[in-house]
């Protein structure tokens, strides 16, 4: 009879860290080529841009992401703020009472979304009221395909940051599909600065197209057109 010896422990162990290796390479190279439609789109936008080409809002460094954040619509649902990732969200930031800064602010909105022609579908504007004020009835029926949402102002505070000099509610803020906080346009918008605001938008989702598609359930009761 032939007798075979039994390998050694550490050749065993061996053999088991080369495998734990192998299947982490594997893994990591999964997760890069997952990840690299995501990468080159933003590389496009932000590293490999043709020579004087500038965008006109702010790129924040580094990201913030989405916050656990609970807001509530105007109709008294309650969700999470992170329940909003998945599209770009083109957010304000003012109470209820919406002073003329904010009541501009959600025409550029509105007017901007509209603008983006077949591409809107990829972009949802939203209203982030930082009090209890009831919102003035006059505003409702421009709402209608709006996300309205009740939030702390105190966390909102600690999630978004205004230029130095402004105050939170002078601008208006890009959120990216992926839930970062990650473009924050000039204070002071009108109708002429809004057409910048429109091409950096545009740049954006050409550069996001192959990964980025419009689909994500909105929060049908956070809509305006419910609040009432």
């Amino acid at each position: 009879m032939t007798v075979h010896s039994l390998p050694s422990p550490a050749r065993v162990m061996d053999a088991q860290a080369r495998r734990t290796a192998t299947g982490r390479w594997k893994m990591l190279v999964v997760l890069l080529v997952c990840a690299a439609p995501v990468l080159a789109s933003y590389l496009t936008f932000y590293v490999f841009r043709p020579e004087g080409r500038r965008n006109f809002g702010e790129l924040v460094d580094p990201q913030r992401p989405l916050p656990e954040q609970t807001v509530v619509s105007l109709s008294g649902q309650a969700s999470s703020l992170k329940a909003l990732k998945g599209q770009w969200l083109l957010l304000s930031v003012a109470n209820g009472a919406c002073d003329e800064v904010c009541s501009r602010h959600l025409y550029l909105q509105r007017q901007l979304r509209e603008g983006l022609g077949k591409d809107k579908e990829r972009v949802d504007w939203v209203w982030l009221i930082s009090d209890a004020a009831p919102v003035p009835e006059r505003l409702l029926p421009a709402l209608k395909d709006a996300t309205v949402l009740r939030a702390d102002g105190q966390a909102l505070s600690n999630w978004l940051e205004p230029a130095r000099g402004h105050r939170l509610t002078e601008h208006l803020y890009l959120v990216d599909p992926l839930g970062n906080w990650m473009m924050r346009f000039p204070a002071n918008l009108d109708l002429a600065s809004a057409a910048k605001v429109k091409r950096d938008l545009e740049r954006l989702l050409r550069a996001s197209n192959s990964w980025d598609q419009p689909g994500r359930a909105s929060l049908t009761e956070g809509r305006g057109e419910n609040a009432k």
